[in-house]
């Protein structure tokens, strides 16, 4: 099978061979597989797809499965590859049209659809995998998101029934071994080491944090603060969240990138695979609401955040931001040694949901959903928003009367499906879901023209504070996604075009204000030529502005600097 080296960089680590040493196979404990169904399902949840190859490549982070997913990928005819971000799904999208040009490759996430129709290898979020078409090679990223008690059922779905006709990969975590032995239990498992040693270095105060480090909290107020400190102490600081869009956080990632600024602060959206170059990883706390209620971070949820330090053969460290007087939280002793020797306690169950659906009635497409796992590995897991926003249109008379025969009925689960971008919950998310079924189950059952266009108009500005803008583009990616919809637009087409040119202008409208609150350049250019230690350009020009290379740093009026 003909390989590749990329000579646009690492994908999640590269410069690695395509297939798994023979230490590496010894490991696993597999020779040559033979493959079978999967065990013990029900025959209406098995597809013929079951039955064929499974590879399962595990590790912890930055041992570059991800790299190898993409290099069998393009030694294939074709090929798709699922991912939990669509910032991941972007970013593998980019590097592989680099490899094979844009006409071969297709990106689809629930916003965005670029889809060639000579295309042949799919970058695609988890949710937006079309399962019907038959591709060479599968390959699913992050699997153990099938734990997650809210989507964890899409990525459970693809690792039993995805299927590509001569390859299938299942990226992961080793915390997934056990379920993949007993699930499929002729699966081929390979172990991938890190490239790097990952290591604790205590907790720190923000005045000594390191060059090159990541400071990650878990609420947007969180990462502001703590911006807005490395500001005033370090020059500034870029500012990556799962909330951004991908231009906008691209554009902040470039800045930290760049050496413009050392410092970045994030959500834990940077634990899914975003390759930055991050020497330290500096929590500013070990707990977070989960949705239900405020927790400690899982073990596993805290290395997934610390791998992020130390990529490809640069070794990383971890540890705690000390922010004042306040206490600071601290690892235990225990979660230190599992996070350096990456060891972690096995997942005991996926999360599951019948994605076989019965939509001859309401009532049995609700009931189907409620469905119980057929095995003792899968457990229901929390009523994702698109179900609890079904389960309360069907308490609503006026969709009960519209919703008969399976079009009406398998329209009103795809509006269902439209994602709270606002995060508004599932009462107030389920009045946009059922205005919008409303219009799809009357006339000619696409959406007005007039209600899209008022809608889109009214987030057409760019001014406000971060806050504002942020929101208008969530509320556009809302928009962006309904045009993506087949046959819910009569020119799906524009209104495509149309939302992503509002969400790439407002994307640069918060990246300047990002940008403008939490970058001092002045600051930084000094900070960075006291770095350097080398002889800093400073110009004086007429009207008295001075610049040290090249950033106007102040005014010279006599002899008074301002």
């Amino acid at each position: 099978m003909a390989l590749f080296k990329s000579a646009h960089g690492p994908t999640k680590g590269c410069n690695e061979p395509s297939r798994a040493s023979p230490s590496a196979r010894r490991r696993s404990g597999h020779s040559q597989p033979q493959f079978g169904p999967v065990s013990g399902l029900r025959p209406a949840n098995i597809r013929p797809a079951d039955v064929r190859p499974v590879t399962a490549v595990l590790g912890p982070t930055n041992t570059g499965k991800t790299f190898l997913a993409v290099e069998r990928m393009c030694g294939h005819s074709s090929g798709m590859i699922g991912f939990p971000l669509r910032l991941l799904a972007r970013e593998v999208y980019d590097r592989v049209v680099a490899i094979k040009g844009a006409a071969q490759v297709a990106l689809i996430t629930g916003e965005e659809k670029i889809l060639p129709d000579t295309a042949r290898y799919f970058l695609c979020t988890a949710e937006a995998m079309p399962t019907d078409r038959e591709v060479a090679f599968v390959a699913l990223d992050e699997g153990q998101v099938g734990a997650d008690p809210s989507r964890g059922h899409v990525f459970t779905d693809r690792i039993l029934h995805m299927r590509g006709r001569d390859e299938t990969m299942i990226l992961g975590s080793e915390t997934l071994r056990p379920l993949i032995r007993r699930l499929l239990p002729h699966a081929e498992i390979i172990t991938r080491p890190r490239f790097s040693t990952l290591t604790y270095a205590g907790p720190k105060k923000l005045s000594r944090l390191p060059r090159r480090t990541a400071i990650v909290a878990f609420t947007a107020q969180e990462v502001y603060a703590l911006a807005e400190m490395l500001r005033r102490h370090k020059g500034g600081a870029a500012v990556v969240m799962g909330s951004l869009s991908p231009r906008t956080r691209n554009a902040q990632v470039a800045m930290y990138q760049s050496g413009e600024v050392d410092y970045l602060v994030a959500t834990d959206a940077i634990g899914m695979g975003l390759n930055m170059d991050i020497a330290h990883v500096a929590f500013a706390g070990l707990g977070k609401f989960d949705g239900k209620r405020h927790r400690r971070l899982t073990v596993s949820e805290m290395a997934q955040i610390a791998g992020r330090a130390g990529r490809f053969q640069k070794d990383g460290t971890f540890g705690v931001v000390q922010l004042g007087h306040d206490a600071v939280s601290t690892f235990e002793p225990e979660e230190i040694t599992a996070i350096e020797s990456h060891v972690f306690p096995p997942l005991e169950q996926l999360t599951w949901r019948n994605a076989r659906i019965d939509t001859t009635t309401l009532p049995r497409l609700i009931a189907s959903l409620d469905e119980r796992p057929p095995r003792a590995e899968l457990v229901r897991g929390d009523d994702a928003i698109d179900l609890a926003v079904l389960k309360r249109l069907a308490g609503e008379p006026w969709v009960m009367e519209r919703a008969h025969g399976r079009g009406r009925i398998t329209r009103l689960w795809a509006a269902c499906g439209l994602p709270d971008f606002r995060k508004t919950g599932a009462e107030l998310h389920a009045r946009l879901v059922g205005r919008v079924f409303r219009h799809l189950s009357e006339g000619d059952g696409t959406l007005p023209a007039a209600w899209i266009a008022s809608e889109v108009a009214a987030l057409d500005n760019v001014g406000g504070d971060i806050g504002q803008v942020a929101d208008r583009i969530a509320a556009a990616r809302t928009w962006t996604y309904v045009a993506h919809r087949p046959g819910w637009l009569a020119d799906g087409a524009l209104w495509a075009d149309r939302t992503r040119d509002l969400e790439n202008r407002l994307s640069d409208a918060l990246h300047a204000k990002l940008t403008q609150r939490f970058v001092d350049r002045r600051t930084a250019v000094l900070l960075k030529d006291l770095k350097i230690k080398g002889e800093q350009r400073v110009e004086v020009d007429p009207d008295g502005s001075v610049a040290v290379e090249g950033e106007v740093i102040g005014t010279l009026d006599g002899f008074v600097f301002t």
